[in-house]
């Protein structure tokens, strides 16, 4: 990933293709942003939204990277950003009344999660 996304104590978690669709995910991220580990972990656990189940598997990935890479003491990270970006869209058909094809569109999601000190 590109380091300017990153500040020197810094480490992310990037899930790609989720099938799910952005809004969705930010609708939760929106929450967590700003929010220590334990705090964010603690709402994402009770949130009753779908997404949460992606986002808290980024989220300790992103806490896992910065534990084992750089060393740092689970208890005093933050999540710094948070964001989702629209992946490819799958497309497929539903046959509808009198012949016609009807288009469904699938979206999914790049999920990036930025944990710091």
């Amino acid at each position: 990933m590109s380091k300017t996304l990153l500040q020197e104590n810094e480490t992310m978690a990037v899930a790609r293709y989720v099938r799910m669709g952005p809004n969705k995910v930010r609708r939760v991220l929106r929450q967590i942003t700003g929010k220590s580990y334990s705090e964010a972990l603690l709402l994402l656990e009770f949130l009753p939204y779908k997404s949460c189940d992606p986002i808290i598997k980024v989220l300790r990935s992103a806490v896992a990277n910065a534990k084992n890479n750089l060393g740092y003491d689970t208890t005093k990270l933050v999540v710094k950003k948070a964001f989702a970006d629209q992946g490819p869209v799958m497309k497929r058909f539903r046959p509808r009344a009198q012949g016609r094809a009807y288009r469904i569109l699938k979206p999914t999601s790049h999920i990036t999660i930025v944990v710091g000190s």
